[in-house]
């Protein structure tokens, strides 16, 4: 079965530098009825206005993944990470026992757009970790995050697995599946059919008890994540 979220359904936030789209229940954004999705427990689409960001603040035991769509974040940690993120690239954080950073908007022109995953892991009180790279721009899937780092993905600490989407207009790709699994799409830019529901920017789309994932994109291109989890 399928479920959609649309975009102007999500809360959010408007501190002026920030403006922060919640596609579940996060800081002063509650609402029962979405509270994460199997692990995944946030998706923030936030935008940074030039020379602004989160001062230094602390995480305990969650996965914390950052994709940059426009703009760069300078990163900054108590492990003596020192690393600047420009558009397209992932970093996955685990905080692991606990990990204090920042995360900043470094130009004083361009504004920063981007998303913050929290999924939470299956191991605690391990040591915290730090990884990034770009994956590029092929077309179809391709595995960012993984358990085991396979096709050289970023490793976290949970059963699950992020997708980037890449697809042309009137292009397609197909995700075996498991009915034991479940799966989230975040479309980023573009109209995309996700087993036959038309998905649009900002919107997410639940699926569960399903034995494949079909997504085809429409009359233009298509960015989006895909998420494998428990």
């Amino acid at each position: 079965m399928i479920s959609i979220r649309r975009s102007n359904e999500r809360g959010g936030a408007n501190f002026g530098w920030l403006d922060s789209k919640h596609t579940f229940s996060f800081g002063n954004y509650y609402d029962e009825r979405h509270m994460g999705f199997s692990a995944l427990r946030v998706i923030n689409d936030d935008r940074v206005t030039p020379g602004a960001g989160f001062a230094t603040h602390g995480h305990r035991d969650m996965e914390i993944i950052s994709y940059v769509l426009d703009g760069e974040i300078a990163h900054k940690d108590s492990e003596g990470n020192v690393a600047t993120l420009p558009p397209g690239e992932f970093q996955l954080m685990s905080a692991g026992s606990g990990i204090r950073h920042s995360e900043f908007n470094p130009s004083d022109t361009k504004p920063l757009h981007f998303l913050q995953i929290w999924i939470q892991p299956n191991v605690y009180g391990e040591a915290p970790g730090y990884q990034q790279k770009d994956f590029g721009r092929n077309k179809g899937l391709t595995l960012a995050v993984s358990p085991d780092g396979a096709e050289g993905s970023l490793v976290i600490k949970q059963d699950a697995r992020v997708y980037q989407l890449l697809l042309d207009a009137h292009s397609q790709a197909e995700l075996p599946a498991s009915t034991k699994r479940h799966y989230y799409v975040h479309v980023i830019k573009g109209e995309l059919l996700v087993d036959g529901e038309l998905v649009t920017p900002g919107d997410g789309a639940k699926l569960t008890r399903i034995d494949h994932l079909a997504l085809q994109a429409q009359a233009k291109a298509v960015q989006a994540l895909v998420f494998d989890l428990p």
